[in-house]
């Protein structure tokens, strides 16, 4: 009897701290995924009440759409650039703020503030700095490359958005290094003193193999965030110009809630997710043989 009493108590007491989060998972993620799973079987507009069953042609249907295939593409060459730099920045940032520099706590704050605006305030903000302010200051001091608008060439402009893309994640990367360097056992770095490392092989030799989760984690984040960004890519070029930055996030959105084709735009979503899932998955596995291997 005791023993079910003891059973009914841990059970009330799970429920009552696991249940208000599974029932919003559950409400928010699980039951929206499978219905926009149904609606990939459709050829719904999204406005009337029929939708028609039309099996895996919208599947079939995304092999024939081109722009789909350019938008991913330019998501995937934009998500390998940033990644890299991000988590670059994020890690000398990091490295940096925990050498003993005065000031530091002022400096994490500053770094991790880009982090806290919303990707559509953002995106203007850097849309007025390359069109307006740049631009001005590139014609008064005569610097050619800053004389015409970054958001009216197609090279240009990608390169803006993945400049405003690293500046806004890597201080939020950067709190998960600092996490990792300070995890670093002050043995292991002293003993590599004693034994004779510079700055340089310590560095390389027995604070990076420690870190081997940090990174993980932080390439995780990066690449899922790079491969869904919207909200930055609508108001800072808009998919412009010529649709040279049209990352396949956006592509998606139009596709379904502008062009009406909700059916082959939820396709085209899931397409996206599994391309995104595939690269994170891989990105941990390999990442978590190392950490073992370290």
């Amino acid at each position: 009897m005791k023993k079910k009493e003891n059973m009914l108590y841990k059970t009330l007491w799970f429920t009552g701290f696991a249940g208000p989060a599974a029932i919003c998972f559950v409400l928010v993620m699980l039951i929206p995924f499978i219905y926009g799973m149904y609606l990939t079987l459709t050829d719904w507009n999204g406005i009337s009440a029929e939708k028609v069953f039309v099996g895996v042609e919208n599947y079939k249907a995304i092999f024939r759409d081109g722009p789909f295939w350019h938008s991913l593409v330019l998501t995937v060459a934009y998500s390998a650039v940033s990644v890299i730099l991000i988590n670059f920045m994020a890690f000398v940032l990091a490295y940096l703020v925990t050498s003993g520099v005065k000031g530091q706590n002022f400096f994490r704050a500053g770094f991790f503030t880009p982090n806290l605006i919303g990707g559509l305030v953002l995106g203007y903000i850097w849309q007025f700095i390359f069109a307006r302010a740049m631009v001005t200051a590139g014609q008064n001091l005569n610097i050619g490359f800053l004389s015409s608008s970054w958001l009216s060439d197609p090279v240009k402009a990608m390169a803006a958005l993945v400049i405003v893309s690293v500046w806004q994640n890597s201080g939020f990367m950067m709190l998960i290094y600092i996490a990792g360097l300070t995890s670093v056992p002050k043995e292991l770095t002293e003993a590599g003193v004693i034994d004779g490392c510079g700055k340089k092989q310590l560095l390389c030799h027995v604070i990076l193999p420690q870190m081997v989760s940090s990174f993980v984690i932080c390439l995780f984040l990066s690449i899922t965030r790079c491969f869904m960004t919207y909200d930055l890519n609508l108001s800072l070029t808009d998919g412009g110009p010529f649709g040279s930055t049209q990352m396949a996030s956006m592509y998606v959105y139009q596709k379904a809630f502008v062009s009406k084709n909700y059916g082959l735009g939820q396709t085209e979503a899931v397409m996206l997710f599994l391309v995104c899932a595939a690269v994170s998955i891989i990105q941990v596995l390999i990442g978590k043989r190392n950490e073992v291997e370290a």
